[in-house]
């Protein structure tokens, strides 16, 4: 990945930035308007959307898309006048990649709010307008936290009615003015299409944007782009990605529903390896898209950590990619999994190195609730993939590995789930916290079932009503994510969880227990 070339560097007060963040979600929401001359001349390159990623305490990930082929210029400054630069690098958007750029700008100060600019340059030297986008680096000491998450993004064919405000649970987590995001995953909804119109309980028509590669189910490699083409076409998504970095995962809607490595197939089969190219299709265009650092030496995995200073650690993992192709019933139980054996072992060894008073696991599924999708299949002891989470919990305990939380979303509702070795029939771990949210823009379903084999207890949940069915359309209001606060100087977590229209429904505030990690010396043995 291409990296900066350094420049001067200059302060910003929080005094200045509360006062120019308006302007710059503006400009990076509506930049067509900003400068219409060059946007709209024919000749001169345009901007599909910007955005940031991977956030560390020295360096973020750049992200743009133009509308040809095109070399992406990227600067970044302290300052929204860009009078002094910190950074420049380019980078080349191909049609290889769908006119995609993204990279690495790093030796950046830590904890400090940044803006980046970027324009493209097409092949005969022609410049065409430029974006400011901001984002804020991971703090070197222990000043406090605050990151929004939540997944699922037009699904069951609820796409974007610019009569209904659009994708407006960006708006309102862009209004919490978080460090980041994590997108728990479910970006699109490749298997979905997106109809003109839609009828609602009420009688009300839901109108839709409708695009060609939204119209049908995704197999191509250009459907699969136009996927994550539709969701740029929001003003509220294009706002909020450029003023917030993003931590990306997926699920299963990134490729297919319920999809397995090996089971997931087209008309076009298998590769000579046995691996599925719908599903090599998939991957390739969700890494053109996502705003993660690259790295080709490890596969185009999914599964990173991404330190955040002295309080946080956030663990990206995929229960997708390294699981076995049974729908968690089938086949040889011995063979059953959702983590893997290698991402397994990066895990455990990870989370034992972690300086960090808070080890976040960002899940694309959640443990006890029964899915022969995910992990869960029931009460009783662990069975077929719970026989991994079994491993991984009672490691932790074994290792001294404390204050943990789980977060992700995949169920179409909010809740908040504690595991308690009391409550459970496995017991070797301590108790934790799992939190649930989503969808930010799909359909809402109603709560699920709790499997006993960890001890999970439901203290809050929300969804849609028996009365209002599942597949409860955006417009009324069950859209959700969650929000998390880490002080800086007790280190409480507290996480809340609200509603598109910035509702807090519960919260909590989790005290940090001393973490008697065992440290470098144990995690290089296991």
């Amino acid at each position: 990945m291409p990296t900066a070339i350094s420049a001067g560097r200059r302060g910003l007060t929080r005094r200045q930035l509360l006062v120019r963040s308006a302007s710059t979600a503006a400009l990076a929401g509506f930049g067509a308007l900003a400068k219409p001359y060059l946007s709209r001349a024919a000749d001169r390159p345009a901007i599909a959307g910007i955005q940031s990623g991977d956030v560390a305490s020295d360096s973020a990930v750049i992200w743009a898309r133009a509308d040809r082929a095109a070399r992406m210029h990227v600067e970044c400054a302290a300052v929204e006048s860009f009078a002094s630069i910190l950074r420049a690098a380019s980078a080349d958007a191909v049609p290889e990649r769908d006119f995609t750029a993204k990279l690495l700008l790093d030796g950046l100060p830590p904890g400090q709010d940044l803006f980046y600019r970027v324009r493209f340059e097409d092949r005969d030297g022609t410049s065409g307008e430029s974006r400011v986008g901001h984002f804020r680096t991971a703090p070197a000491d222990r000043r406090p936290v605050s990151f929004v998450w939540s997944g699922d993004v037009v699904g069951q064919g609820w796409g974007i009615d610019p009569a209904r405000g659009g994708l407006r649970s960006y708006r309102t987590m862009l209004n919490e003015r978080p460090d980041f995001f994590i997108h728990s995953g479910d970006h699109i909804y490749a298997d979905c299409t997106v109809p003109s119109e839609q009828k609602l309980p009420n009688g009300e028509i839901w109108r839709n944007i409708v695009t060609e590669e939204k119209s049908a189910v995704a197999q191509s490699l250009d459907q699969f782009r136009g996927n994550y083409k539709y969701n740029w076409l929001d003003d509220n998504f294009r706002t909020f990605h450029a003023e917030v970095p993003m931590f990306a995962q997926w699920d299963d809607h990134e490729v297919a529903d319920d999809w397995s490595p090996l089971g997931t197939t087209d008309a076009t089969g298998y590769e000579a390896d046995g691996s599925s190219r719908l599903v090599a299709r998939a991957r390739r265009a969700f890494h053109e898209f996502m705003p993660m650092r690259l790295m080709p030496e490890r596969d185009g995995r999914v599964y990173r950590k991404i330190p955040y200073g002295p309080l946080l650690d956030v663990f990206i993992i995929d229960m997708r990619s390294y699981r076995d192709s049974s729908w968690n019933q089938q086949g040889d139980p011995d063979q059953a999994r959702i983590l893997g054996q290698s991402q397994l072992a990066w895990l455990k060894r990870e989370l034992v190195a972690s300086d960090a008073v808070w080890k976040v696991i960002a899940a694309d599924l959640p443990i006890g609730l029964v899915s022969l999708d995910a992990v869960a299949l029931g009460d009783g002891p662990p069975a077929r993939r719970e026989h991994e989470i079994a491993d991984l919990l009672s490691f932790m305990k074994r290792a001294g590995v404390r204050n943990t939380v789980w977060l992700t979303a995949d169920m179409h509702y909010t809740a908040a789930h504690h595991y308690d070795p009391n409550r459970a029939v496995f017991q070797e771990f301590e108790p934790f916290w799992e939190f649930v949210s989503g969808p930010l823009h799909a359909g809402t379903w109603s709560p699920g079932e709790l499997d006993n084999t960890f001890g999970p207890k439901a203290m809050y949940q929300k969804g849609c009503s028996t009365e209002q069915g599942d597949n409860l359309a955006p417009c009324f209001g069950l859209q959700f994510f969650g929000r998390v606060d880490i002080d800086g100087k007790t280190g409480v977590m507290t996480v809340t969880l609200k509603d598109v229209d910035n509702h807090d429904l519960w919260s909590v505030d989790i005290e940090p227990r001393p973490d008697a990690r065992p440290g470098q010396i144990m995690a290089q043995h296991i």
